[in-house]
């Protein structure tokens, strides 16, 4: 049985308590989601990296909030397995929208992405309300179990400071 998850920050502008966020994500995958074998990567990244991606892989323009590489398939098999890929700038952007702080909207991005993992669709109406509901109903236990303030790390000051983690 095997439960990699790997949480990196790829970006620069805003320091994160990865630790923290990797154990709030092993918990929706054991606890919430009741998924013992995982291989799973989530990279936070800024704009600039988002945007290339979602043009290289997806063909959109510009950036996105979320891209999700699914190396399993449907998702309804044992094994969750692939890569997630969140962009920092898009949670401070859209948070305000929905009276959200950016953490919480971070997590939201994650869920998302780990949703279509487990073989949710967004794509169609009656699926894409299906997957919101899901998407809700996990973030509420989330939120009622961790403090998503603490995802943020300390400022930068300096150099020294420019880690990640």
């Amino acid at each position: 049985m095997s439960q990699t998850l790997v949480v990196r920050n790829q970006q620069r502008t805003q320091r994160l308590q990865t630790k923290y966020l990797r154990l709030i994500v092993r918990e929706l995958l054991t606890k919430e989601l009741r998924r013992q074998e995982f291989e799973l990567g989530i990279a936070i990244v800024g704009n600039e990296a988002m945007t290339r991606l979602n043009e290289t892989y997806l063909r959109h323009q510009g950036s996105t909030d979320v891209i999700t590489f699914d190396y399993e398939g449907s998702g309804h098999g044992k094994k969750l397995a692939g890569e997630i890929f969140v962009c920092l700038e898009e949670a401070k952007i859209q948070a305000p929208r929905f009276g959200m702080t950016w953490q919480n909207e971070l997590a939201r991005y994650i869920v998302h992405g780990v949703l279509h993992l487990c073989g949710y669709d967004d794509k169609i109406g009656g699926a894409r309300r299906k997957m919101k509901r899901e998407e809700n109903r996990l973030m509420r236990r989330l939120t009622a179990r961790f403090n998503l303030e603490r995802i943020k790390g300390e400022p930068r000051r300096g150099r020294t400071a420019a880690r990640t983690h």
